[in-house]
């Protein structure tokens, strides 16, 4: 089992930053994509980034450019700093860890852009 437990998520300007982090516990061993997912009130939970164990990333086409993914394999932790926040990137924020094609979750921190 792995356990994700999210931080860093709150109420921010529009414009304004945050950086989420995901710490990673239990049997972390051999754990190779992770990545964030946001769900938005009422919609479906999508993918904003991933990144490989070997560090290779990818993003959704509304996040390029604003957002950034990294990852501390050594503290088990991966991050996603946000800039240029926009009131649509309101949304409650999932880690996700796959783990030999078993896919775990956290519980999700809120994100609100909002003036």
């Amino acid at each position: 089992q792995v356990q994700l437990v999210e931080s860093g998520g709150g109420l921010v300007q529009p414009g304004g930053s945050l950086r989420l982090s995901c710490a990673a516990s239990g049997s972390i061993l051999s754990i190779g994509v992770m990545g964030w997912y946001r769900q938005a009130l009422g919609k479906q939970r999508d993918l904003v980034a991933a990144i490989t164990s070997g560090g290779r990333t990818d993003y959704a086409h509304s996040v390029k450019g604003r957002f950034t993914i990294s990852r501390d394999n050594a503290k088990k932790t991966v991050y996603l700093q946000m800039n240029s926040l926009k009131p649509e990137d309101t949304a409650v924020y999932y880690c996700n860890a796959d783990q030999n094609g078993i896919y775990y979750w956290g519980t999700g921190t809120l994100v609100t852009v909002s003036s």
